[in-house]
C-alpha cells in the first residue's frame, strides 16, 4: 500500500500553510531545519502574492494567531484566489471565485491557512459555511477510508458566538512508524462572507492550544463585512 504522503506531512501539520504555495510538507521540527524553511519561503511569499480590491475583507495577521511557545508567527501577503494547496480536510470544498486567503508559519512545524469566501447572497453563504463543516466533520473518517493502516478521530468544540455564528472542530490522524498530527478547523460566517481557518502540527488533541484558536476564529469572523 502506498504511504500516504499528504497524510503523513500534509494532514500531520493540518494542512499547514508553507509561505508561498501554502505547502503542506514541512518535515522536521528542529531549529535547524525551521530556521531554513521560514527563510526559504518567506520571500516567496511576498513575491507571489497579487494585489487583492480594498474591499476585500480583513484577514488575521500574524499576533491574532494562538501564541506559539518557540517562535513568532509570519505570514504571507492577502492574496486572492484559493491555495495551490488546499487546506487538509476541506478540499474542493470552497470555491475559487470571490477568495482570497493568507498562509501563516512558525520555525518549527506549526502553520495555519486562512481563507475567506465572499459570495453573492446570505443564503449562498449559509450553504458554504454549512459544506465546510459537513466536510471537516467527515474528514476523519475519509482519511482513514483512504488510508485503513492509520487512525483518525475528530472532535466537535462547539459554536462560538461572532457574528452570523461560528464553529470550532478538531480533527487527529496517526499513521505507522510517523508522526501524529493535530488539526484544528473554525468555520464562520458574516452575512455572505465565510472564513475557514485551519491550524496544524505534529502532536496529540492535549497539545491543540484550543482556548487560544477559539480566540483566533472569533476575531476571523469579527473582522469580516458585508454591504
Amino acid at each position: 500500500m502506498r504511504k500516504p504522503t499528504h497524510a503523513l506531512r500534509g494532514a500531520a501539520l493540518g494542512g499547514v500553510s508553507a509561505a508561498a504555495a501554502v505547502a503542506v510538507a514541512v518535515a522536521g521540527t528542529g531549529p535547524a531545519h525551521a530556521q531554513t524553511h521560514a527563510q526559504a519561503h518567506a520571500p516567496a511569499a511576498r513575491t507571489t502574492a497579487q494585489a487583492v480590491p480594498r474591499s476585500t475583507p480583513a484577514h488575521l495577521v500574524p499576533r491574532e494567531l494562538p501564541p506559539h511557545p518557540k517562535s513568532d508567527w509570519y505570514a504571507s501577503d492577502v492574496t486572492e484566489g484559493l491555495p495551490e494547496t488546499a487546506p487538509f480536510c476541506v478540499e474542493k470544498t470552497l470555491p475559487s471565485a470571490g477568495a482570497t486567503h493568507r498562509a501563516f508559519w512558525t520555525e518549527y512545524d506549526t502553520g495555519a491557512t486562512q481563507i475567506v469566501v465572499r459570495t453573492g447572497t446570505v443564503e449562498a453563504a449559509r450553504k458554504l459555511a454549512a459544506a465546510a463543516e459537513q466536510k471537516i466533520r467527515n474528514c476523519a473518517a475519509d482519511w482513514q477510508r483512504d488510508y485503513p493502516q492509520g487512525t483518525a478521530s475528530w472532535r466537535d468544540y462547539g459554536a462560538l458566538t461572532a457574528e452570523d455564528g461560528a464553529h470550532v472542530y478538531g480533527v487527529h490522524t496517526s499513521y505507522p512508524d510517523s508522526e501524529p498530527g493535530i488539526h484544528l478547523f473554525g468555520v464562520g460566517r458574516d452575512g455572505r462572507t465565510v472564513t475557514v481557518v485551519a491550524w496544524g502540527q505534529m502532536g496529540d488533541y492535549d497539545q491543540a492550544p484550543l482556548a487560544d484558536f477559539k480566540r483566533t476564529t472569533a476575531t476571523a469572523v469579527v473582522k469580516l463585512y458585508h454591504p
